[in-house]
């Protein structure tokens, strides 16, 4: 067989693939990412099916996957909106990112990860699932609900603290010196806080300008603008997920609810290509190694989790129904952990951190949803 026909068979079968697992994940009430993981660990090494040709293909779609969903990430949030989150969300914040932070740190220090690479499963256990967390409010008709916007303003600030990590975690890995280090952090807080200012006073105004009538002209637009950020930043060495990020809260208004509706098919396809990509790089026999410290973490990230969610509703005044939908809400981890534990990887940092990683989240993508949907029928009391 041609190398050309077998690699269109090869990405034919896996979009294929990603749209029964999508399916399956619909009936099932789950994020899809958990069998789009499970989907790539079949067709990696050690796997049902491993790929031959189309891995260079994947490996690319895989980076516009994270420059997606950052991008789209970003186009969620005003300037205001983030100006605001701060103002109001930062103690529940600080207090989120403390409990569930340090409990993937020391697992990855118990493990031999090291403390560079103990950093990035700390960041993995850190942030939930905005996806997940988003449709899991659509879904069960918790958008109106009093204590929303305090989950709400817990992501913002997850997504804000993630703009800051992710350099930060970069620079680390790379192995930089103490200079180069500390640069590359100074210049992304730096880029980070006159985005969020030019947003805020100006965003509405800059999006008119840039965008046309012509819905083709915007999403060469958006594409070229985001790749080409996206590029420079990783040149930089601040990371491109954080440079779509950038972008992402530089558009707003009508623009960012047409640029929404353009590119979310591109995103979910990337996306999807992304977690697959992810389960390729990781052997499936490597999962008894790391199974018991992956159910540790997801046991006591669950409790943390649900602690900030049930606090900060408590704080708020929320009613005890109020406290543990929160709680419930913010458990589910996805799209961001397997995006921090991608960087990681690619940045050399070995040891097990893609097996734990896959696994922790394979268990909370699926589990936070469900016990969302149980406390939904849980009468009041």
């Amino acid at each position: 067989m041609s190398p050309s026909a077998l690699l269109l068979l090869e990405l034919g079968g896996i979009i294929f693939a990603l749209a029964i697992l999508a399916r399956l994940a619909g009936r099932l009430g789950i994020s899809p990412i958990p069998l789009y993981l499970l989907g790539g660990l079949a067709f990696g090494d050690g796997g049902l099916i491993p790929l031959i040709t189309s891995q260079d293909f994947i490996d690319t779609g895989a980076q516009l996957g994270v420059v997606l969903l950052l991008f789209m990430l970003g186009l969620e949030y005003t300037g205001d909106e983030l100006v605001k989150a701060l103002r109001t969300g930062t103690t529940a914040g600080f207090v989120d990112l403390l409990a569930n932070f340090t409990p993937g740190y020391l697992v990855g220090l118990v493990i031999g990860l090291g403390p560079i690479g103990s950093l990035f499963l700390g960041g993995v256990t850190y942030i939930s699932s905005s996806g997940v967390v988003a449709k899991l409010l659509s879904d069960l008709g918790w958008t109106g609900n009093r204590e929303t916007p305090i989950v709400l303003s817990i992501l913002v600030f997850e997504d804000l603290a993630m703009a800051v990590i992710l350099p930060i975690l970069g620079a680390l890995a790379l192995g930089g010196t103490l200079a180069g280090t500390v640069a590359s952090v100074v210049a992304a807080l730096t880029l980070v806080a006159l985005t969020i200012s030019v947003a805020a006073r100006h965003g509405h105004r800059l999006s008119r300008a840039a965008f046309s009538a012509s819905d083709e002209v915007n999403l060469l637009t958006v594409l070229g603008v985001t790749l080409l950020v996206a590029g420079l930043a990783e040149q930089v060495h601040i990371s491109a997920a954080v440079g779509a990020f950038l972008v992402g809260i530089g558009v707003s208004g009508d623009a960012a609810n047409r640029v929404r509706t353009l590119l979310a098919p591109l995103r979910d396809l990337f996306a999807g290509v992304f977690f697959v990509f992810f389960g390729l790089s990781i052997d499936p026999g490597t999962f008894p190694d790391v199974a018991g410290y992956a159910v540790a973490l997801a046991v006591i990230t669950g409790v943390t989790k649900a602690a900030t969610g049930w606090w900060a509703a408590y704080r708020a005044g929320m009613s005890q129904r109020g406290r543990r939908r929160a709680a419930a809400t913010l458990l589910a981890r996805g799209e961001f952990s397997i995006v921090i534990a991608g960087l990681g990887l690619s940045a050399g940092v070995g040891g097990g951190l893609g097996p734990i990683a896959a696994a922790y989240v394979l268990i909370m993508a699926t589990t936070g949803p469900i016990l969302a949907r149980l406390i939904r029928q849980r009468p009041v009391g």
